[in-house]
């Protein structure tokens, strides 16, 4: 299985090395900025960035107007939302706009890496079904 490619986005910094260096050591190959705008350059630089983890509070472009952006923009890329207490409900409304899943802060680190790899099968799943669509309507124009 490739090496998971992951994108952390959060305006924290000592939270985002820290986990930054957990999610190395578990085998991750991860990206890190500080905002929405960072994050929405980031996808637009490197399309092998599987899954994003957002956080919703962040000053400017918030969480949730960085997941729409990056679900019209990015439709296949997945989401996991990362919220404090005060914001769980705006991490629901998030999946309800096509997040993953969402997480408290402080997250247990082996939970976000089970997320992670389960938002990444579903992304690779997506992709596989879409590329048999494509090679089904290639074939059906030669027969």
């Amino acid at each position: 299985m490739n090496k998971i490619k992951l994108l952390l986005v959060d305006d924290e910094k000592p939270f985002l090395d820290t986990i930054t260096k957990r999610l190395e050591k578990r085998n991750l190959k991860v990206s890190a900025v500080y905002s929405g705008k960072e994050a929405l350059a980031e996808l637009e630089n490197n399309t092998s960035l599987e899954v994003v983890v957002l956080d919703v509070k962040m000053p400017g472009m918030d969480g949730i107007q960085t997941l729409i952006e990056i679900k019209n923009r990015f439709p296949l890329t997945e989401v996991i939302m990362l919220t404090g207490h005060a914001t769980v409900e705006t991490a629901i409304d998030g999946m309800k706009l096509g997040a993953f899943d969402y997480l408290m802060k402080p997250c247990d680190i082996d939970m976000l890496v089970t997320k992670v790899k389960g938002a990444v099968e579903k992304k690779r799943k997506h992709e596989e079904k879409i590329t048999e669509a494509r090679i089904k309507e290639i074939t059906a124009r030669r027969a």
